[in-house]
């Protein structure tokens, strides 16, 4: 491991201990994002991690960001980060557009041009919150990346089932009144889908590890007929799927991200989605097992990470459309080279 992994990671778990109190995670799921979060990532210089210096980013590499994102899945804290700094702010730097200072979205789809106006309905997360929307738009002389300000744009309330802000929202704008760019090479609409699909595994992978503490914590504490419900095999067997699942998507979270460091990433990013998606599903079910009644109470926390896990496996494609990608890879490898395709060899 980097010195400056180390750094970051222990950097932001103190920096979220103390802005992530039970009441400023409840009160966001009011308002839609959890502003005492964005704003300590702000004043550390965090929001713009990985973002090159020149574009007027806080420099930092890819594995970074990642260290971030996974800590803030590991509170379920509802902030814009994936969007700014691994979303939106990458594609602003590779189209030379001069980054925001505050929180950026970014439109998960390619919007089109309907004459000369920019048109278009779809959710964006934390649109009303953000100081820029970023989008991809097809053109007639090619796509370009295009610098949106959301008060020129129709926005309608709404939230996922973690009430993390995810509203819908209408453009019908001139182009002329975005600043744009032709897309650089190497960017284009899979590229943002695969980079989205990664932003939500390191957020699951982070959910996933504190689900498996917070079970952990709670069997050991909790005694039925004289000993702590850990040592019935029954509750055993739910502890040590919790913990699988989290160990999985971790190891896959991590895979994914070298791989993005050097290339594509398609079957890793594919792979690690699949995954996640499973994990959500397994892991929660084995998490509430254990807990019983009590997992389902507001006051308790485990519900906040296992509805922030289903709120974010469905984000940037289902499993069904990624386990179709990962089939087509096969398929184009050939019979001769699946092996090396899955071995990495």
């Amino acid at each position: 491991m980097r010195p400056i992994d180390g750094l970051v990671v222990q950097t932001i778990d103190r920096l979220l201990a103390d802005c992530c109190s039970p009441e400023a995670l409840e009160r966001a799921e009011v308002e839609g994002w959890c502003a005492p979060v964005w704003d300590s990532l702000a004043t550390a210089g965090f929001t713009h991690i990985s973002l090159p210096e020149e574009s007027g980013g806080s420099g930092g590499s890819l594995r970074d960001a990642a260290d971030v994102l996974k800590a803030l899945g590991r509170y379920a804290a509802s902030v814009p980060f994936a969007e700014t700094a691994l979303l939106g702010g990458w594609l602003l730097a590779r189209a030379g557009l001069t980054l925001p200072n505050g929180p950026i979205t970014v439109v998960p789809e390619l919007l089109r041009m309907q004459t000369d106006r920019i048109a278009g309905r779809t959710r964006v997360a934390w649109a009303a919150r953000a100081q820029a929307i970023v989008a991809l738009v097809g053109t007639p002389d090619g796509p370009i990346v295009a610098l949106i300000d959301p008060s020129d744009v129709h926005i309608e309330p709404g939230s996922n089932l973690a009430g993390e802000a995810r509203e819908t929202v209408g453009f019908d704008m001139p182009l002329t009144g975005a600043a744009h760019s032709p897309v650089p090479a190497g960017v284009d609409m899979e590229s943002l889908q695969r980079r989205g699909a990664l932003s939500r595994v390191l957020l699951m992978a982070g959910a996933a590890e504190a689900m498996s503490d917070l079970t952990v914590r709670y069997t050991h504490q909790r005694h039925q007929f004289g000993q702590p419900i850990a040592r019935f095999q029954a509750v055993q067997q739910h502890l040590v799927t919790v913990a699988q699942c989290a160990a999985q998507l971790s190891v896959a979270a991590d895979l994914a991200v070298r791989a993005l460091e050097r290339g594509p990433a398609e079957l890793e990013i594919a792979a690690a989605k699949v995954i996640a998606d499973e994990v959500a599903v397994v892991g929660t079910r084995a998490a509430h097992q254990a807990h019983g009644a009590m997992g389902m109470t507001r006051e308790y926390p485990l519900h906040r990470l296992s509805r922030a896990l289903w709120s974010w496996r469905h984000e940037y494609g289902h499993a069904r459309s990624w386990s179709r990608q990962l089939g087509e890879i096969a398929v184009a490898a050939g019979a001769d080279g699946l092996f090396p395709l899955v071995t990495g060899s």
